[in-house]
């Protein structure tokens, strides 16, 4: 699939989720929803579902939602399941002639709703092979319910569930690796980006995912002011440094094969990540130098991991 990507153009089409909801300034989640949905075509139409949690509760309050396509609501743990019911439906609809609009299928929900939660329902729709995009907004817990950890939450992390103290380090296990589960569910795509630049990568691959036939997934990280502590100014600072220390990849899996889309020309070190964050303060009190090395080696074992995938 030949992809261009101009800039002017994507960012004067029309915005499909509407101004007034209620996310927080700075928020990644809401970033997230506008750039997927730019990727769709002009003319074509979408059906949104979007599983409880931050983004659910701030653009759907009922009977009124943000979102200018088609929109479902379901329950944290079966936003792949509804989605993948509505496709079938429309495709039964489209081959006896009752619907002739082209319609997209795309799913958003939150870590909590998709690494855990919602992991079932999203495994089984991805193995069924139904034409829809499943996109994480990946903030790291579960911030609408008050910023309990999640299995997306990284190692070391700072959480109500896990919190650091004189006698806890924060979160002790290291975060799940979702992209490459599902790419083992032999999809046509699966991809892993975040906000950089001019949102070539992110609108490339939303785009790819959305007009790829069969299932896809997007994950996408999404930084939440209130749960990492950050100030709200600093989002595409944060997500920058995220990919620079090889914290979060980019990456794409097509039909089976590995692509890494960027590699820093200068590596930069976990601590340039971490260190804006009030969630990893603690990793820089006297004492905790040896946290710091672990998650620099754990970092550096998982990006090397992804390279040798790659074929780098």
């Amino acid at each position: 699939m030949e992809n261009t990507y101009n800039f002017k153009e994507v960012m004067s089409r029309e915005e499909r989720l509407a101004p007034g909801h209620r996310m927080c300034a700075g928020c990644g989640g809401t970033v997230t929803v506008r750039a997927v949905l730019r990727a769709l075509r002009p003319g074509d139409r979408a059906v949104v579902g979007n599983a409880t949690g931050c983004l659910e509760v701030s653009s759907f309050m009922y009977p009124f939602t943000a979102y200018e396509d088609s929109y479902i609501h379901n329950a944290f743990e079966n936003a792949g399941a509804t989605l993948s019911g509505v496709e079938t439906a429309y495709r039964v609809l489209k081959k006896k002639g009752k619907i002739e609009d082209t319609f997209k299928f795309i799913t958003f929900s939150g870590d909590g709703g998709t690494y855990d939660i919602g992991f079932q329902s999203l495994s089984g729709a991805m193995e069924r092979g139904h034409d829809m995009v499943y996109v994480c907004y990946d903030n790291g817990a579960y911030m609408n319910t008050g910023t309990q950890r999640s299995s997306a939450t990284p190692q070391y992390a700072d959480t109500t569930t896990t919190p650091a103290g004189k006698v806890s380090d924060g979160k002790i296990q290291v975060r799940k690796d979702l992209t490459a589960i599902m790419a083992e569910h032999h999809i046509p795509y699966a991809a892993q980006t975040t906000f950089t630049g001019n949102f070539k990568d992110l609108h490339t691959k939303a785009e790819r995912a959305i007009y790829t036939p069969g299932a896809a997934f997007l994950n996408v990280m999404s930084p939440c002011p209130r749960g990492w502590g950050y100030d709200p100014s600093e989002l595409m600072t944060i997500c920058r440094l995220a990919v620079d220390t090889c914290y979060w990849p980019l990456y794409e899996v097509i039909d089976g094969k590995w692509m890494l889309n960027y590699i820093p020309k200068k590596k930069l070190p976990i601590e340039d990540f971490l260190r804006p964050q009030k969630r990893f303060k603690h990793l820089f009190k006297p004492g905790r130098e040896e946290l710091l090395v672990r998650f620099q080696a754990e970092v550096d074992r998982q990006w090397e991991a992804l390279r040798r995938r790659c074929e780098l």
